[in-house]
Parts: C-alpha cells; sequence; structure tokens
C-alpha cells in the first residue's frame, strides 16, 4: 500500500468535527469568535428554543470578518481557548 493511500485510508477513518456560524467578533489579531446557533427541543414539554455557542477559531490571513457565514473545523489546540479553525466563507447568494 503506497503512502497516498494509507494516509486516504486514515482521513476517511479520522470523523472531522465541523459547524456552521456567524462571525460576531473580528477585533483579535488571528482569531475571529463564532457564534453557533442550534435549535433544541425540551425533553417534556418538546417546545424548540435556541442554544448559541461562542467559538473562537483560527483565521490565518484575517481574511474573515463580522458578519460572514463560514465553516470551522476542530484542530489541534492553538491556545487554552482557541481549538477551532476557520474552513471556508459559505456564500449565500449561490443557494438562492
Amino acid at each position: 500500500m503506497t503512502q497516498a493511500k494509507q494516509t486516504e485510508k486514515i482521513q476517511k477513518a479520522k470523523k472531522v468535527n465541523k459547524k456552521i456560524g456567524v462571525i460576531v467578533s473580528d477585533k483579535m489579531d488571528k482569531t475571529r469568535v463564532v457564534a453557533i446557533v442550534e435549535q433544541r427541543a425540551h425533553p417534556i414539554y418538546q417546545k424548540t428554543f435556541s442554544v448559541t455557542n461562542k467559538i473562537k477559531a483560527h483565521d490565518e490571513k484575517n481574511e474573515y470578518h463580522k458578519g460572514d457565514k463560514v465553516e470551522i473545523f476542530e484542530t489541534k489546540p492553538y491556545s487554552k481557548s482557541k481549538a477551532w479553525s476557520i474552513q471556508r466563507k459559505i456564500n449565500e447568494n449561490s443557494s438562492k
């Protein structure tokens, strides 16, 4: 088995945790705060409600700004509170 096939097999077996959210702060250098909004249902009453988690994500080139919808994925920790990285910007115009 060649080296390329082995790395492909490892990447397929490894589940990458990805989330989609909106950047709410871009004031830090190379770091963006991304808000992830989830809809959950109450266990007894089944009423849905929103739960917002704010995650710090790494942005190497400072190319994403407040209000951008982005996809982030989990990486090795960059610091105490930053273990996610921005993968790409999601263009909302293409889905319309």
